[in-house]
């Protein structure tokens, strides 16, 4: 079971958002979304996420400790994301709106506020104060990305277009439309297409 334990206040006002104590932006729609992509990656990668590494990931976007997930936590997790992959796969608003729709109605609980206790900023819940990681982790996770719909009507999501990788990322903005999970995804891709265009490419 997951309880949450308070958080404590940013040392001091002046301390810039990026800095991981900063409740807004630890709290952010934004950073609830990308921890969902962390995840999803981490738990529906190529070799089996254990406790120790989902637990990394959730030290990196400001959970606090004690965190003490057991084998069975991490394969609820795993199920979730697997369910959130369909999100982030969905191709266009309309059907990410239908994922997001579906698994909010037979997986979420009511919506409601909290702060646990003063201990974070005032945010929503749609999960249990002492649920499952599982239940926790796609509850808020839904939660943000239909935010993110919301805010910007477009997917909130994708999969990476790159063959060789299955990283899902965030879309967020109104910039140009993104394709690939990072630079480095994008690059290998124009220099493969670079070098099939050339004469004589693909012979041996």
């Amino acid at each position: 079971m997951r309880y949450i334990l308070p958080v404590p206040p940013p040392v001091s006002p002046s301390l810039p958002p990026s800095v991981p104590g900063d409740w807004s932006t630890r709290h952010s729609v934004l950073a609830n979304a990308r921890r969902a992509v962390a995840l999803v990656n981490a738990l529906t990668g190529g070799d089996p996420a254990t406790p120790s590494v989902v637990v990394a990931v959730l030290r990196e976007y400001g959970e606090p400790d004690p965190l003490d997930l057991a084998v069975h936590d991490v394969d609820e997790m795993r199920e979730a994301a697997f369910l959130l992959r369909e999100v982030f796969g969905a191709g266009d608003v309309d059907r990410a709106a239908g994922v997001l729709n579906r698994l909010l109605l037979e997986r979420a609980g009511p919506l409601r506020l909290t702060s646990h206790g003063g201990g974070t900023p005032w945010h929503p819940h749609v999960d249990r104060d002492d649920g499952p990681w599982g239940e926790w982790f796609l509850g808020s996770s839904c939660l943000a990305l239909a935010v993110l719909v919301w805010e910007y009507q477009r997917p909130p999501g994708a999969v990476c277009a790159s063959v060789s990788c299955e990283n899902v990322f965030v879309t967020q903005g109104r910039g140009p439309e993104r394709h690939y999970c990072s630079r480095r995804c994008a690059t290998r891709e124009r220099v493969a297409a670079h070098r099939r265009g050339r004469p004589g490419a693909g012979t041996s």
